[in-house]
């Protein structure tokens, strides 16, 4: 009797083995963190497809076309959100009467409770959109997401700004276009007496801890197509130039490694959207890039991942002023990351020292 357990036990292991490989990934914890739903890639996808033949068309010489040459060049602004856009009451003082030289573009978190009305300039501005989470490359779908609305929506886009809900400007609206618009640009190597605007992203190669953000799939998850000495940090929030528009919604080959999951136990590097947008530039046009962002961001006092938060005492003309200092040759044109209290102290001093050139 005895001697027969060892063979019962064998049996039963055996023919238990199915059930465990179909049950053991729903019962053990996940080694990498959430991915991309397949279904929201394939619209993202088809999505892309159009924003692409759409702007190819128009630079062949279709409606398109026509309709830059009669309107001038405009900034699309497109704002990533998960909760309301507290500080709309001063967008709306920063937009008014330039409506000729801007659109806005909305990327509203599906499971975000949004309260607050939309005021004008966002009204029927909200695109199509998926869900979005940190540690996850969804943050840079919905970016992309963004340019390809903005693209297919007019050809006159010519600079793509990213901005949150907790962002605001930190000068008038003709001060930031100027800024854009009269930007020296770089050389176009197809006609070297025409300049291409430049796009103001921010690009890091020497960050500290640039190796283990490398990692965060895996020792080699990103070969070949991103070689370590490839690989870029950045600001998530960017302001880019038509053409890198163009490229980032065109890409296929870097996403397919940007898309893949970080490992769970790597989540604390896992930040994707402060690498995809620096690499591919990087990579595709290295002297198109200024290398700096035009968001101002204090990290002085991070938490969790998260940059300094001004509150309401904070807010004052001087703190405006010195948001606006620069390394660059530019003075920043955007701050975050503020509190929706201060909403009423910066409406306060809107009209005489952000606005105020």
């Amino acid at each position: 009797m005895y001697s027969s357990s060892p063979f019962v036990v064998s049996v039963v292991l055996l023919l238990s083995l199915p059930f465990i490989f179909l049950f053991a990934p729903r019962i053990l914890p996940p080694k990498t963190l959430p991915a991309i739903p397949e279904p929201d890639e394939a619209d993202d996808l088809a999505l892309f497809r159009r924003a692409t033949l759409a702007s190819v068309e128009a630079a062949g010489g279709g409606a398109g076309v026509r309709r830059r040459l009669s309107s001038p060049p405009k900034i699309a602004f497109m704002f990533l959100i998960n909760s309301d856009i507290a500080f709309a009451p001063v967008w709306e003082r920063f937009f008014h009467g330039h409506e000729r030289l801007f659109n806005v573009y909305v990327h509203a978190d599906p499971v975000a409770e949004l309260v607050l009305p939309p005021t004008k300039s966002f009204r029927g501005r909200f695109i199509p959109a998926k869900a979005t989470q940190r540690a996850s490359p969804t943050l840079i779908a919905a970016a992309r997401r963004l340019l390809a609305a903005a693209l297919l929506d007019d050809p006159a886009n010519a600079f793509f700004a990213l901005i949150s809900q907790h962002c605001i400007p930190l000068h008038s609206f003709r001060y930031v276009y100027h800024a854009l618009i009269s930007d020296p640009g770089v050389p176009s190597p197809a006609a070297p007496l025409h300049r291409r605007h430049r796009s103001f992203i921010q690009i890091v190669a020497d960050d500290p801890v640039l190796r283990n953000r490398y990692i965060a799939r895996g020792d080699n998850a990103m070969l070949p197509e991103v070689p370590f000495e490839r690989f870029r940090v950045g600001s998530q929030f960017f302001v880019l130039a038509r053409r890198h528009a163009l490229l980032v919604v065109r890409d296929r080959r870097l996403w397919k490694k940007f898309r893949m999951p970080c490992l769970k136990k790597m989540e604390s590097s896992c930040y994707p959207e402060e690498h995809y947008f620096p690499t591919l530039l990087d990579m595709q046009d290295p002297d198109g890039c200024t290398r700096y962002s035009l968001t101002r961001v204090n990290w002085t006092d991070s938490v969790d991942g998260h940059p300094h938060t001004y509150l309401p005492a904070e807010i004052s003309g001087d703190l405006i002023l010195d948001l606006r200092l620069s390394n660059s040759t530019y003075s920043y044109l955007f701050a975050r990351k503020f509190s929706p209290d201060c909403l009423n102290p910066l409406l306060h001093i809107a009209d005489n020292v952000i606005f105020k050139d």
